[in-house]
């Protein structure tokens, strides 16, 4: 290529930049300090005709071509790179494997609301045992009838929640691995499809990442996007292209950053002069300058390759590889040029400094993008090596990672029949055969700390309002436990404080007995866990995640088991 915009990208690359800063940027700090999925701005992105740049008119899309989307993605970024990854997920990952392997119908029903920018799109393959390695997928979905019926959980997933059309991936043929994996297309509105919390993240906060829940959900047969067993391979080909759209989102970070630090640089006086003026500073910006348009090189290449259908696997990688690591350099030379300004939240540059990261860990992780790129040069192929999910690995067996269980050898037992009376009467006989003492020898709450507490009661999002906080108040008071929550309880809902939560970031339990209480199982919570003696559940719905963890569980609904629990362990 000549690299030379045509007239036609050109208007799209200034139409994008000037709805970028006329829209988004007032904003941006806002959307950044609070994680605010901007839904009038993808609307009016839709209406712009962005949402569907690369597809078809005949599908509802603008008939143009991957590097017009590719720089719409930068454009973007360069003023708020959530906002560009929304669009990246939903076009190179959300959509484009419809439009690939769809059926003429699934076109119609599915990919012209995508395009046309009416609905937003979504992937879901990672999942918490099958990040870097898709075959370790645990998703099922079995044939019943006219439908397939869909249990599991993806995490990490960008756009979900908001998203209308997901694009799942769910083992089919159990035991032969990425063989037996197939995708399907699935509405947000299928009953038993529930979103986790919204993940609390260090950058793209503008951007949703939630998890995905499946209970029994009912997919029509006819949502199978391709065939049976070519899951597999359609998310990898998907992945491919993902890449591209990542890297323009670097790109478009780095280049938002330089301009910012170049404008200061000419705006602060020091020794007498703009700093842009010393040496050191006009260095900086020159190596910044120089990198961001190599990388820009390196992403318009790719973007065209993949337009004219060439090999572009390889291309893709060292594009994404090179450009999110460019990116990286220049966001801290774009914050040291700030000087402690750029340390400052309400100057972009601290948010793009922590947007940058994520560039270099999602589609694939620059460690593993280094492993495609090597596995080309030394198989002389352009064919890049299947490299799955949102921080991906390759599906080669010799660096094939074991998978651990966060709560390791828990026993599972859990209680689903009987009265309530008779789920709690079974719950405290495991506990005695397990030495743990289900009561304390006081009724107050001991008001310690969670760290070095023999017993902790925590509770989740089950509970509904901060008004029925006692009932767990009374029932700790009885069991001589502390009280503790997940993060959204202290975070979020702010029903109790930050030294109550329990979880990764939070408070480390390593006591005796632990007792989960409307908890969902979230990965962040159960890392704060996993030294616990004991680990008991209770949770009114069977497949919540945290029963994966627990060695013993009750499944039913905390308003009737916690104040009936109360009683019982009084009278001992």
């Amino acid at each position: 290529m000549n690299f030379n915009l045509t007239k036609e990208q050109e208007l799209i690359k200034n139409t994008v930049r000037e709805f970028a800063e006329t829209k988004i940027e007032p904003m941006a700090f806002q959307l950044d300090e609070k994680s605010i999925f901007p839904e009038k701005i993808i609307k009016e992105m839709g209406e712009l005709n962005i949402m569907g740049i690369p597809y078809p008119k005949e599908y509802g899309g603008a008939g143009m071509d991957i590097l017009t989307y590719a720089i719409a993605v930068e454009e973007l970024s360069r003023v708020d790179a959530g906002v560009g990854v929304a669009l990246s997920a939903h076009v190179s990952l959300g959509s484009w494997p419809i439009m690939e392997f769809g059926t003429e119908d699934q076109k119609k029903k599915y990919l012209t609301p995508l395009a046309s920018g009416n609905k937003i799109g979504a992937f879901g393959l990672t999942e918490e045992n099958a990040g870097s390695d898709a075959s370790n997928t645990e998703t099922t979905a079995v044939l019943n009838g006219d439908h397939y019926i869909l249990n599991g959980a993806k995490i990490f997933i960008t756009n979900g929640g908001y998203a209308e059309i997901y694009v799942i991936f769910a083992v089919t043929t159990p035991g032969i691995g990425t063989k037996g994996i197939s995708a399907f297309i699935v509405e947000k509105d299928s009953e038993g499809f529930t979103f986790g919390t919204h993940y609390n993240k260090m950058g793209i906060r503008s951007s949703a990442t939630a998890e995905l829940l499946f209970r029994d959900v009912k997919v029509p047969a006819e949502n199978l996007l391709g065939k049976e067993g070519q899951g597999f391979k359609i998310a990898m080909m998907t992945l491919e292209g993902g890449r591209i759209g990542i890297a323009a989102q670097a790109l478009g970070i780095a280049q938002g950053a330089y301009e910012k630090a170049l404008n200061y640089s000419k705006e602060r006086v020091q020794f007498g002069k703009p700093i842009c003026e010393q040496q050191v500073i006009a260095f900086k910006l020159a190596d910044m300058a120089t990198k961001i348009r190599a990388a820009r090189f390196m992403v318009y290449s790719a973007a065209e390759l993949k337009q004219e259908h060439k090999s572009y696997g390889t291309e893709s990688a060292m594009a994404k590889l090179y450009a999110s690591d460019v990116c990286l350099e220049v966001v801290n030379d774009a914050v040291q040029i700030y000087g402690g300004y750029g340390y400052i939240k309400g100057f972009a540059v601290e948010r793009m400094y922590r947007d940058a990261k994520i560039c270099t860990i999602y589609e694939g992780t620059n460690e593993i993008h280094k492993l495609i790129i090597s596995h080309s040069i030394l198989h002389n192929s352009k064919k890049a090596p299947a490299v799955s999910a949102i921080n991906s690995a390759t599906n080669v067996a010799e660096i094939k990672p074991v998978t651990k269980v966060l709560t390791e050898n828990r026993k599972g037992i859990i209680i689903k029949e009987g009265s309530t009376e008779e789920k709690i009467a079974t719950l405290i006989n495991h506990l005695k055969i397990e030495n743990i003492k289900s009561q304390g020898n006081s009724i107050i709450h001991p008001g310690g700390n969670i760290s070095d507490a023999d017993k902790v009661c925590s509770i989740g999002r089950g509970l509904v309002a901060k008004e029925d906080l006692p009932i767990i108040e009374a029932l700790a008071g009885v069991m001589g436990a502390e009280v503790g929550c997940s993060r959204p309880i202290a975070e979020e809902n702010e029903w109790m404080p930050l030294d109550r939560y329990v979880g990764i970031s939070g408070q480390k339990f390593k006591g005796s007995l632990y007792l989960a209480i409307g908890i969902s199982g979230q990965v962040q919570h159960v890392r704060g866990i996993r030294d616990a003696k004991i680990i008991v559940a209770i949770n009114s719905d069977e497949r919540a995640p945290i029963f994966s963890h627990a060695d013993y569980g009750i499944v039913g609904d905390l308003y009737e088991i916690v104040p009936r629990l109360t009683e019982i362990l009084k009278k001992y």
